[in-house]
C-alpha cells in the first residue's frame, strides 16, 4: 500500500467514518485508475444477505472521488468538488469481497482545465464497475462530479 493509499484511507477514518466502519478501503490509485474494496459482512449486509446498496455506492464513489481529489491536488488550484447526480445498475447479488474500479481518470484533468479557464463550474461523468471474487460484474455506478474553481 502506497503513501497516497494510506492517506486516503486515513481521510476516510476522519472525514467519512461511516464508509470506514463499513469496511470501504482504497486499494490502489494512479493517474488513470483507482480501485476500492469492501467485504460483505454482517455489519454491511441487507435483509437479502448481500452487500447493502449504499455500501456499494460508498465504495464506488470513493473509486471516482479519489481520482478527482488527486487531479485537483496536481492542478495546484483550489477547486471544489461535489457529486451532482448518480446512476446505478445492480446486476448480481454482491457477496464476498467486492472491488470497484474506475479507469476514467484521464477525463478529469481536461475538465479541471476547462473549469480553471472558464471560471465556471464543469461536470464530468465517471463510471465505477464492481466485481466479485470470481470477476463477475455485480454493479455499475456512474457519478456526475461538479468541479468549480474556488474564489
Amino acid at each position: 500500500m502506497g503513501t497516497a493509499t494510506f492517506k486516503i484511507n486515513l481521510f476516510l477514518f476522519f472525514k467519512l467514518p461511516s464508509a470506514f466502519w463499513c469496511g470501504v478501503r482504497l486499494k490502489s490509485i494512479n493517474e488513470t485508475q483507482c480501485t476500492t474494496s469492501v467485504k460483505h459482512r454482517w455489519f454491511n449486509k441487507n435483509p437479502f444477505n448481500s452487500l447493502y446498496f449504499a455500501v456499494q455506492a460508498m465504495a464506488a464513489e470513493l473509486s471516482t472521488g479519489a481520482l478527482v481529489m488527486q487531479s485537483i491536488q496536481r492542478s495546484g488550484q483550489r477547486i471544489s468538488m461535489l457529486v451532482a447526480s448518480n446512476k446505478c445498475v445492480f446486476i448480481k447479488k454482491a457477496t464476498g469481497r467486492i472491488h470497484f474500479n474506475c479507469s476514467e481518470g484521464d477525463k478529469i484533468a481536461g475538465t479541471i482545465q476547462e473549469a480553471i479557464a472558464s471560471g465556471e463550474g464543469k461536470t464530468v461523468w465517471l463510471k465505477s464497475i464492481g466485481t466479485n471474487e470470481n470477476g463477475e460484474v455485480v454493479s455499475e455506478m456512474d457519478f456526475e462530479w461538479t468541479l468549480k474553481l474556488k474564489k
